[in-house]
């Protein structure tokens, strides 16, 4: 009789600390739910917070890059026509659909047979002129009424990171950096930009 009483002894304590166990199991899963259901929440709101940040960056830089524009646009004529190039108008941000794809151009500069296609940016850099050539080499297409017209290119900043300034002007495009309330086209006064 002596030995059931000692297994009995035995299995109690083992319950007893199984039943701990299980209780203390579900209480690390409630508090690992909790966890859970907090890093969602905060995950949520990191993302709201991350679209809105994007949202003010978006309309700051849209709204930066239109005063960058028309600072540019309100020299424009008086720039071009100290080299030679009489303009007749300009036209600020053209957009139009070409193969399925959202073409703008900042500013088309018009004079009769010549126009001068400019793009302005903030901040310049390398890659952005080479996409700028590239949309140049498309320009005819996009726009079939300037097909007979010889094209031009012009790149307006205000900063130039490595040396991007010079790389348009070996890419034959002019070059006009926006400084204070005004522009200057900072290629030689015997260049010669490449006709697209």
């Amino acid at each position: 009789m002596g030995s059931p009483k000692k297994e009995t002894s035995l299995e109690e304590p083992w319950k007893k600390a199984m039943r701990e166990l299980a209780q203390a199991q579900k209480e690390t899963d409630r508090q690992l739910k909790g966890l859970r259901e907090s890093q969602e929440q905060t995950d949520r709101q990191l993302k709201q917070t991350d679209h809105q940040l994007k949202q003010t960056d978006r309309r700051f830089n849209s709204q930066w890059g239109k005063l960058v524009e028309s600072l540019v646009e309100g020299d424009i004529a008086t720039k071009f026509l100290e080299r030679g190039i009489e303009v007749q108008g300009t036209t600020q941000r053209a957009k139009k659909f070409f193969v399925g794809k959202e073409y703008e151009f900042d500013i088309i500069v018009h004079n009769g047979d010549e126009i001068i296609v400019v793009e302005v940016k903030t901040t310049l850099d390398v890659g952005k002129v080479d996409h700028f050539v590239e949309k140049l080499k498309c320009f005819k297409k996009i726009f079939p009424e300037y097909a007979d017209k010889k094209i031009y290119g012009a790149v307006a900043y205000i900063i130039a990171d490595a040396g991007s300034d010079r790389y348009c002007q070996n890419q034959k495009l002019f070059v006009i950096r926006a400084t204070g309330n005004s522009s200057t086209i900072v290629n030689s006064k015997d260049f010669r930009p490449k006709i697209f």
